[in-house]
Protein backbone atom coordinates (compact mmCIF):
# COMPACT_ATOMS: atom_id res chain seq x y z
CA UNK A 1 0.00 0.00 0.00
CA UNK A 2 1.37 3.55 -0.54
CA UNK A 3 -0.09 6.75 0.35
CA UNK A 4 -1.73 8.92 -2.38
CA UNK A 5 -2.83 12.74 -2.27
CA UNK A 6 -5.28 13.70 -5.15
CA UNK A 7 -7.19 17.12 -6.25
CA UNK A 8 -10.32 15.84 -7.06
CA UNK A 9 -12.52 18.77 -8.04
CA UNK A 10 -10.86 21.08 -6.34
CA UNK A 11 -10.58 19.13 -2.97
CA UNK A 12 -7.11 17.11 -1.62
CA UNK A 13 -8.18 13.59 -0.96
CA UNK A 14 -5.46 11.47 0.71
CA UNK A 15 -5.57 7.49 0.39
CA UNK A 16 -3.84 4.40 1.27
CA UNK A 17 -4.03 2.08 -1.34
CA UNK A 18 -2.11 -0.35 -3.90
CA UNK A 19 -0.54 1.07 -6.56
CA UNK A 20 -1.98 -0.89 -9.56
CA UNK A 21 -5.74 0.16 -8.36
CA UNK A 22 -6.97 2.46 -10.77
CA UNK A 23 -8.92 5.91 -10.54
CA UNK A 24 -11.90 4.66 -11.21
CA UNK A 25 -11.56 2.29 -8.58
CA UNK A 26 -10.36 4.62 -6.12
CA UNK A 27 -12.93 7.42 -7.04
CA UNK A 28 -16.18 4.94 -7.08
CA UNK A 29 -15.53 2.61 -4.37
CA UNK A 30 -12.77 4.58 -1.83
CA UNK A 31 -13.68 8.09 -2.29
CA UNK A 32 -17.94 7.39 -3.09
CA UNK A 33 -17.74 9.57 -6.13
CA UNK A 34 -19.93 7.36 -8.12
CA UNK A 35 -20.84 9.52 -11.23
CA UNK A 36 -18.17 8.16 -13.31
CA UNK A 37 -19.25 4.78 -14.28
CA UNK A 38 -18.01 1.46 -15.03
CA UNK A 39 -18.56 -0.03 -18.34
CA UNK A 40 -15.52 -2.03 -19.99
CA UNK A 41 -12.83 -1.78 -18.29
CA UNK A 42 -10.57 -1.87 -20.63
CA UNK A 43 -10.78 1.48 -22.14
CA UNK A 44 -13.53 1.16 -24.78
CA UNK A 45 -16.49 2.71 -24.18
CA UNK A 46 -15.86 6.13 -22.42
CA UNK A 47 -18.45 5.56 -19.45
CA UNK A 48 -15.45 6.16 -17.13
CA UNK A 49 -14.34 9.43 -18.82
CA UNK A 50 -13.11 11.68 -16.49
CA UNK A 51 -10.49 14.94 -16.89
CA UNK A 52 -7.05 15.12 -15.78
CA UNK A 53 -5.22 18.14 -15.91
CA UNK A 54 -8.56 19.01 -18.48
CA UNK A 55 -7.95 16.47 -20.91
CA UNK A 56 -10.25 13.71 -20.96
CA UNK A 57 -8.96 9.94 -19.43
CA UNK A 58 -10.31 6.92 -19.06
CA UNK A 59 -10.42 6.39 -15.58
CA UNK A 60 -10.97 2.19 -15.55
CA UNK A 61 -7.54 1.68 -17.16
CA UNK A 62 -5.94 4.64 -15.18
CA UNK A 63 -3.26 3.39 -12.31
CA UNK A 64 -3.32 5.82 -9.46
CA UNK A 65 0.84 5.28 -9.05
CA UNK A 66 0.07 6.48 -13.22
CA UNK A 67 -0.91 10.21 -11.50
CA UNK A 68 1.45 12.93 -11.28
CA UNK A 69 1.88 14.84 -7.88
CA UNK A 70 -0.74 17.63 -8.58
CA UNK A 71 -2.65 16.65 -11.17
CA UNK A 72 -6.24 18.02 -11.31
CA UNK A 73 -8.69 15.48 -11.67
CA UNK A 74 -12.36 16.32 -12.51
CA UNK A 75 -15.26 13.95 -12.53
CA UNK A 76 -18.87 14.49 -13.29
CA UNK A 77 -19.75 15.72 -9.88
CA UNK A 78 -17.17 17.94 -10.05
CA UNK A 79 -18.19 20.06 -13.55
CA UNK A 80 -20.36 22.75 -12.43
CA UNK A 81 -22.19 23.57 -9.00
CA UNK A 82 -26.05 21.36 -9.54
CA UNK A 83 -25.66 20.66 -13.25
CA UNK A 84 -25.12 24.83 -13.97
CA UNK A 85 -22.80 23.69 -16.75
CA UNK A 86 -23.60 24.63 -20.33
CA UNK A 87 -23.77 21.01 -22.00
CA UNK A 88 -25.49 19.77 -18.94
CA UNK A 89 -28.26 22.37 -19.49
CA UNK A 90 -27.95 21.10 -23.28
CA UNK A 91 -28.17 17.31 -22.70
CA UNK A 92 -31.31 18.30 -20.57
CA UNK A 93 -32.77 20.12 -23.20
CA UNK A 94 -32.02 17.47 -26.08
CA UNK A 95 -33.67 14.98 -23.99
CA UNK A 96 -29.96 12.97 -24.69
CA UNK A 97 -30.52 10.18 -22.53
CA UNK A 98 -32.18 6.91 -22.33
CA UNK A 99 -31.22 4.77 -19.89
CA UNK A 100 -28.05 7.41 -19.28
CA UNK A 101 -25.84 4.82 -18.05
CA UNK A 102 -22.78 6.47 -20.48
CA UNK A 103 -23.89 9.91 -19.83
CA UNK A 104 -21.09 10.57 -17.71
CA UNK A 105 -18.78 9.97 -19.79
CA UNK A 106 -20.23 11.43 -22.78
CA UNK A 107 -20.58 14.75 -20.94
CA UNK A 108 -17.04 14.59 -19.61
CA UNK A 109 -16.20 13.92 -23.54
CA UNK A 110 -18.42 16.68 -25.08
CA UNK A 111 -17.13 19.35 -22.41
CA UNK A 112 -13.58 18.67 -23.32
CA UNK A 113 -14.52 19.08 -27.14
CA UNK A 114 -16.28 22.33 -26.39
CA UNK A 115 -13.22 23.81 -24.49
CA UNK A 116 -10.89 22.75 -26.87
CA UNK A 117 -13.32 24.50 -29.88
CA UNK A 118 -16.31 26.43 -28.84
CA UNK A 119 -17.88 26.25 -32.33
CA UNK A 120 -17.56 22.42 -33.85
CA UNK A 121 -19.20 21.11 -36.91
CA UNK A 122 -21.20 18.25 -36.49
CA UNK A 123 -18.37 16.04 -38.27
CA UNK A 124 -15.82 17.62 -35.80
CA UNK A 125 -18.41 16.48 -33.19
CA UNK A 126 -19.06 12.34 -34.08
CA UNK A 127 -15.41 12.79 -34.72
CA UNK A 128 -14.64 13.56 -31.24
CA UNK A 129 -17.03 11.87 -29.73
CA UNK A 130 -16.35 8.55 -31.71
CA UNK A 131 -15.27 6.49 -28.49
CA UNK A 132 -18.00 7.15 -26.08
CA UNK A 133 -20.46 4.33 -26.58
CA UNK A 134 -24.33 4.46 -25.81
CA UNK A 135 -25.79 1.00 -25.56
CA UNK A 136 -29.08 2.39 -25.95
CA UNK A 137 -28.05 4.64 -29.35
CA UNK A 138 -29.05 7.91 -28.51
CA UNK A 139 -26.22 9.59 -30.58
CA UNK A 140 -28.14 11.96 -32.00
CA UNK A 141 -29.54 13.25 -29.33
CA UNK A 142 -26.16 13.60 -27.86
CA UNK A 143 -24.69 15.55 -31.00
CA UNK A 144 -27.87 17.36 -30.69
CA UNK A 145 -26.83 18.46 -27.41
CA UNK A 146 -23.49 19.18 -27.96
CA UNK A 147 -24.71 21.50 -30.75
CA UNK A 148 -27.02 23.39 -28.53
CA UNK A 149 -25.00 23.82 -25.73
CA UNK A 150 -22.06 25.46 -28.53
CA UNK A 151 -25.02 27.54 -29.33
CA UNK A 152 -25.75 28.88 -26.31
CA UNK A 153 -22.08 29.47 -25.20
CA UNK A 154 -21.28 31.79 -28.44
CA UNK A 155 -24.10 33.50 -27.76
CA UNK A 156 -22.99 34.37 -24.09
CA UNK A 157 -19.47 35.71 -25.87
Amino acid sequence: MAGYSLNINNKTYNVDIKEETTLLWVLREHLGLTGTKYGCGIALCGSCTVHVDGKPMRSCTLPISGLKKNQKITTIEGLSLNGGHEIQKAWIEAQAPQCGYCQSGQIMQAATLLAKNPSPTREEIKTYMNGNLCRCGTYLRIVKAIEIAAEKTLQKT
